[in-house]
């Protein structure tokens, strides 16, 4: 699977070169061509992305303050082409906080973040598509389930805790085809390099959190795969915290020690996984209308700035 960012690269460093006002003028004809379905879906998904619903002040104290007109690349390209896309429709005096990077905590004040907590009193953590061209990526799987490996596959970094679990749980497990890729000194727990093309040959896919998110659960839904994972605990745009455990994939221990267990499970019981795969990729089709999910990604800049008394 081809994996180019140059488009990406290119097309957004093009933008920065179009006048301001001929985005405002997109985004109001882009608004006011919502039927009346997609206002109500747009509105939803934005209600949750933005969660704010007092009147707020944006705080210039905090480091992760900018206007719309002074706002600067702070760390890597593509969270400045991302929140330069949304932030550009609006008037260059604008102000907002945000926080690059891997978020797990609720920020001071409402900011813009990729990724938030689940649980808790998350409404400070204004989410919008960031680092969208690392997290955003999809797959066309040709091999029917039917057809792939009575096995699971996962690769990855496994710094973290919660992931050395795993990994050391079932390294040698025969049904299971999972290792790091990034070798520690004198630890066994290393697997070569496995591409996702690879990956795709295998009934079950792990999708393991990291830092924050499984960066894999995106490509890992839209496959004929079925995903296993513990009940997530943080999330992005691609709003983890509705999916739902025996609908969108199955659902294991924290430290999956039931993993063996739920796979023998749906070996005997085809049909059940085959549903769960099918909504995983009903749930995946909503992230692909580009032309929803800009408007979305305004709406919920646009409540935060009239929240923020700025409109």
């Amino acid at each position: 699977m081809k994996d180019s960012k140059f488009p990406y690269y290119f097309s957004n460093a093009l933008s920065i070169l179009i006048p301001r006002f001929v985005y405002r003028a997109q985004a109001k004809r882009l608004l006011s061509n919502l039927t009346e379905a997609e206002k109500q879906l747009c509105l939803e998904r934005m209600n949750y992305y933005n969660k704010c619903e007092t009147p707020f002040s944006v705080d210039s104290r905090e480091q992760s303050y900018a206007t719309v007109d002074t706002f600067k690349k702070t760390k890597g390209w593509t969270y400045f082409f991302d929140l330069r896309q949304v932030v550009r429709y609006f008037p260059s005096s604008f102000a907002f906080n945000y926080i690059n990077g891997d978020v797990t905590h609720i920020p001071n004040v409402p900011s813009f973040i990729k990724s938030r907590p689940i649980f808790g009193s998350n409404q400070n953590s204004v989410v919008l598509k960031l680092n969208q061209v690392r997290h955003f990526k999809f797959v066309d799987d040709r091999v029917r389930y039917q057809d792939k490996k009575d096995m699971v596959a996962w690769r990855g970094v496994g710094f973290q805790p919660h992931r050395k679990k795993v990994i050391h749980a079932f390294y040698n497990h025969p049904q299971c085809n999972i290792g790091q890729t990034r070798p520690v000194e004198g630890k066994p727990w290393e697997k070569g390099f496995m591409s996702i093309e690879e990956q795709l040959q295998y009934k079950f896919l792990l999708c393991i959190e990291g830092n924050d998110v499984a960066t894999n659960l995106k490509w890992a839904m839209s496959s004929n795969s079925l995903v296993i994972m513990s009940k997530p605990k943080y999330e992005t745009w691609f709003m983890e915290g509705k999916l739902e455990a025996g609908v969108h994939y199955v659902e294991v221990k924290d430290d999956y020690s039931d993993l063996p267990e739920k796979m023998d499970y749906y070996l005997a019981n085809e049909q059940e996984a085959l549903a769960i795969i099918e909504n995983a990729h009903q749930w995946v089709e909503q992230f692909k209308d580009k032309r929803k999910e800009r408007l979305i990604s305004l709406m919920v800049a646009d409540k935060y700035f009239a929240l923020s008394q700025q409109q």
